[in-house]
């Protein structure tokens, strides 16, 4: 019986040590980790296509959703991060240059408002690739075969666009992939 009782307590400790070593620290995934990338583009100057410049007073949307992007609304920049729809192979946006706030004559009632400026919509198609990450964070969505397209209007504010490579694609937020000039 005593032989029992000194071959239980080393059992009982190396049990406890594998369950220590198989389980994996929280299931959460940390912020640093890389997610589904956003489409970056920067706005160039169309006269001095090697310098960026900013587009004044912006708005931008997802065709289809009124919900404005909150990093785009009335914002001055040279560059904007869109994210790509995951469940469908074209995300569209509409990007408005010069925006502003009619108020349709009646400054003290907002419900009438609406956006003026000059809307630009751009379509951008790709294919989807499900890459996995880790237990915690599961999976991300990349894009392969990164096309945009400036859809054509009486004053388009987009005059050209550019990719960054031949084969564009969309795999992280470290990098510009298109060039819109201005």
């Amino acid at each position: 019986m005593k032989y029992i009782k000194l071959l239980i307590a080393p059992v009982l400790l190396l049990i406890g040590v594998l369950i220590a070593i198989a389980c994996e620290p929280d299931d959460i995934c940390p912020e640093g980790m890389a997610t589904t990338p956003r489409l970056i583009i920067d706005f160039h100057d169309a006269s001095n296509p090697d310098t960026k410049k900013n587009v004044f007073d912006l708005i931008a949307f997802g065709v289809g959703n009124d919900n404005v992007l909150s990093d785009y609304y009335f914002t001055d920049t040279d560059e904007v991060f869109l994210p790509l729809k995951t469940d469908v192979n074209t995300t569209q946006y509409t990007l408005i240059s010069d925006a502003t706030v009619n108020d349709n004559g009646t400054p003290d009632d907002d419900t009438d408002d609406y956006i003026e400026g000059n809307p630009d919509t751009i379509t951008i198609n790709y294919s989807r690739e499900e890459v996995y990450v880790s237990r915690a964070c599961g999976y991300k969505t990349i894009y392969k075969n990164v096309t945009l397209t400036i859809e054509p209007d009486a004053d388009n504010w987009m005059l050209s666009r550019q990719p960054m490579n031949e084969n564009q694609s969309v795999e992280n937020e470290d990098e510009t992939h298109f060039i819109i000039s201005h």
